[in-house]
């Protein structure tokens, strides 16, 4: 058989993720069969568990590869705006026009998968990458706010963990907002009440700092991940 015949699996694997990706983040684990798996991805019973074991490790690499291209995308946003204030209330503002995307499945992958924390049908694995995958939203933003105290931007008394946690939270919640079926003009509401009491005395007086969207922007999975966790 000529090597070049048929598609390389490296594609076809990737192919099959971007579309068990959708699945997952718009049902759920539970809510997502193997029959639907392979319907969705294209392959075959037999290919689906050569290529990703069952179910679960297909979960897995799901939210792994999900949450290694949120974080890429929160950091990216973050440390290209010098302001640290301003670069807060981007993400914050970015996320609401993905949560709210009409192209994309409403809400987070992350957020959505950990509501069924603690259930006796997602495993402790799946646990354990969902829980991890939200700290590296937290952890992300904790990183920005110590380089702006270290710019001075931030005064010195602020508790730094306690903010990223807010901050974190509220992006949680507004995942969850989006998936109840929010829409963009709700987030952005519930955004400038938040940014209006955050304490930006050294770069800036409180009030929103940031132009909002005028509409979302659809793009595929493979291109863009939420960038809300």
């Amino acid at each position: 058989m000529s090597p070049s015949r048929g598609r390389p699996r490296l594609y076809d694997s990737e192919q099959a993720l971007d579309a068990a990706t959708r699945i997952f983040w718009a049902r759920g684990y539970e809510g997502t069969s193997i029959n639907e798996l392979v319907e969705t991805t294209g392959l075959n019973k037999p290919s689906l568990y050569a290529a990703f074991g069952d179910k679960e490790a297909l979960y897995l690499a799901v939210v792994e590869r999900y949450a290694a291209s949120l974080e890429k995308i929160q950091r990216d946003r973050m440390d290209s705006e010098p302001d640290v204030w301003v670069a807060l209330e981007g993400l914050l503002r970015d996320s609401a026009q993905a949560l709210s995307d009409p192209q994309l499945p409403w809400g987070c992958l992350v957020v959505t998968g950990l509501a069924e924390c603690g259930t006796p049908h997602l495993p402790e694995s799946a646990e354990k990458v969902l829980r991890e995958a939200l700290d590296g939203t937290g952890t992300a933003i904790l990183d920005r706010l110590r380089r702006g105290r270290k710019e001075r931007q931030i005064l010195p008394e602020l508790d730094l963990g306690a903010l990223a946690e807010a901050i974190s939270t509220w992006m949680a919640g507004m995942a969850i907002r989006a998936k109840s079926g929010a829409g963009n003009a709700v987030l952005e509401d519930a955004i400038d009440s938040f940014v209006s009491m955050w304490p930006r005395t050294v770069s800036g007086s409180p009030g929103s700092l940031v132009k909002k969207p005028k509409r979302s922007v659809g793009v595929s999975t493979s291109s863009r991940t939420s960038p809300a966790g």
